[in-house]
This record gives structure tokens, C-alpha cells and sequence, in this order.
């Protein structure tokens, strides 16, 4: 009765442990996935808390003729007389530390949406062609071959003049970019799955293809769409500051960091402070989605043996 009893509470306790809490348990332990974890949950409670941690309005111009004036802190000498200015000021007279701080949900909101749209669009030309296979197979793995071929930054730009300049174009062109890189995971997916036993019986059973292609064959893509995504965004971010940066991308007074670096790129020698701070922004971001993908990957792929760093 004992050894029964036992056996039902590891039964038991086995049974609360979801996959998800499991693979967020095994995520906390691997160094590289709780680094990214730490460095993006900063972020998020930073763009959260954005209005209340920014000492000014990102847009508005300061009552202070002074421009492109460095850091000041009270606590490493600044005169008390003087506002303090954390990053310093830029050159309209805004508050650099502020622009800084809202630019993080201006980058969130880019690397979100445009992943998302790609990861949505890509499955579903993923999932038909391989699915359908035959001409239509043909074609779309063509179209996304084409698309391939040409540098992302490059093809990015190319959309984005043909639109017209402006950060709701700028996203669309980016997500329209990291469409084949999805479709094509999405494919490979589908190829290897749509053959396999349960696909089978519940074909036999009378299953509707859209029931057997959504339900049965599409969930077992979800773990590698979610590593790749997560990377993803951290590329989604760098080509948006890209695009910004050229001009192409966020319009002034928007705080973002490409926008930043683009505005005061002629003053890197005269006031370093002025693109050192927005580059540390755009530089940790990143960091922080490539630690979290490289950490999601190692534990979500079966295939790899090593369960941390």
C-alpha cells in the first residue's frame, strides 16, 4: 500500500508540471537563456514605466538654449544650480535620457509587430505549399527563393522607397523581408509531419484537410517558429534603427534610436555621449532576444544535446 501510495504522488506531482512550466524551469537554468530573461525584463519594465522613469516629454524642446550639452549628475559634480541631465542634451535641446527611455517601446512594438506579421503570413504560405505540393508548391517556394536572394537590409530599403518613407512602411517592409525565412521553417515542418502515423489515421477517420493541417500537423512547427521569432525580433530591431537612421524609418520627434544615432551622427567626435547612449540601447536589446533564442533553442530542440552553457 505504501509503494501504491507513493507511486500516485509522483504520478500526481509529475502530472502538475505542464510542459511550459518545465521548459521555463529548464529556461531559468541555462546562463545564457536567464541572461536574455534579465536584460529583456528590464526592458519591458522600463518601456512599461517609461512616463514615470523619464524626468521630460521625449518631444519636447527644453527651456535652454544649450545643445549637445554632456551628462549631467548632481552626484559626480554637477552644480546643483544646473537640471540634471543623465545622458545629456541633444541637438534640439531634449532631454537625451528621456528619448532614450521611450525609445524602448518604440523598438518593442517594432520587433513585436513585424515578427508577428511575418510569422503569420509565413506559415500559412509554409503550410499551403507544402500541404498542396505540385505547381502551386513551385510557385510560392520560387517567389520566396527570389525574395531570399537579395540582401534583407537591401530588399527592406528598395520596399520601403517604392512606399514611401515613414515607420509604418518602414515595419511593413521589414516584416515583408522575414517572410520566407518563416514560410520556408514552416515547410520543412509540414514536409516531415504531414506523412507521419496520427496524420495518417486522422486522414482515414475523414478529417478535413484544413482540420488535419491546423490542428494536427501546425502545432508541431510552434517550437521552432518561437526560436526563430525570438531571434527574429532581435534582427527585426537592428533593421528598423537601420531604416531610421537613413531616414527611411521613424520621422522626427519620434524617440528612436536609429532616429537618435541618424540625427547626431556628425557629432560622434565633438559629443560621443549623443550616439554612445541610443547605440548601448539598440546593442543590449539585441543581446538580450539572442541570449533568449539561443537559450529557447537548447532546451526546445530535441536534436541538441547540451543542455546549457
Amino acid at each position: 500500500m505504501e509503494n501504491t501510495s507513493e507511486l500516485t504522488e509522483i504520478v500526481t506531482q509529475a502530472s502538475r508540471q505542464s510542459p511550459t512550466r518545465e521548459a521555463l524551469r529548464h529556461l531559468w537554468r541555462h546562463s545564457s537563456g536567464k541572461a536574455g530573461i534579465i536584460i529583456l525584463g528590464l526592458l519591458i519594465l522600463i518601456a512599461i514605466f517609461a512616463p514615470v522613469i523619464a524626468p521630460y516629454d521625449p518631444t519636447q524642446l527644453l527651456k535652454t538654449e544649450i545643445r549637445r550639452d554632456t551628462p549631467c549628475i548632481h552626484l559626480l559634480g554637477c552644480p546643483a544650480e544646473r537640471e540634471q541631465h543623465l545622458f545629456g542634451i541633444d541637438g534640439n535641446s531634449r532631454d537625451l535620457f528621456s528619448r532614450v527611455i521611450f525609445g524602448s517601446r518604440l523598438s518593442l512594438q517594432v520587433g513585436v509587430t513585424t515578427m508577428a506579421f511575418a510569422i503569420v503570413i509565413g506559415t500559412l504560405i509554409g503550410a499551403v505549399s507544402a500541404y498542396a505540393g505540385g505547381w502551386l508548391d513551385n510557385i510560392l517556394m520560387r517567389t520566396m527563393d527570389v525574395l531570399m536572394a537579395f540582401p534583407s537590409l537591401l530588399l527592406a530599403i528598395a520596399i520601403v522607397s517604392i512606399l514611401g518613407t515613414g515607420l509604418i512602411n518602414a515595419l511593413l517592409a521589414i516584416g515583408i523581408v522575414s517572410i520566407p525565412r518563416f514560410a520556408r521553417l514552416v515547410r520543412s515542418t509540414v514536409l516531415t509531419v504531414k506523412d507521419l502515423e496520427f496524420v495518417q489515421a486522422s486522414r482515414a477517420m475523414g478529417a478535413s484537410g484544413m482540420h488535419i493541417l491546423f490542428k494536427r500537423i501546425l502545432p508541431n512547427a510552434v517550437t521552432p517558429l518561437i526560436v526563430q521569432g525570438t531571434l527574429g525580433i532581435a534582427t527585426a530591431i537592428l533593421d528598423a534603427a537601420a531604416l531610421s537612421f537613413l531616414g527611411l524609418g521613424a520621422e522626427p520627434p519620434r524617440p528612436e534610436w536609429g532616429l537618435m544615432l541618424g540625427e547626431e551622427k556628425n557629432s560622434i567626435f565633438s559629443a560621443p555621449h549623443l550616439v554612445i547612449f541610443p547605440g548601448i540601447a539598440i546593442m543590449f536589446t539585441v543581446l538580450g532576444f539572442n541570449l533568449l533564442g539561443d537559450g529557447l533553442r537548447d532546451i526546445l530542440d530535441p536534436r541538441l544535446t547540451r543542455a546549457g552553457k
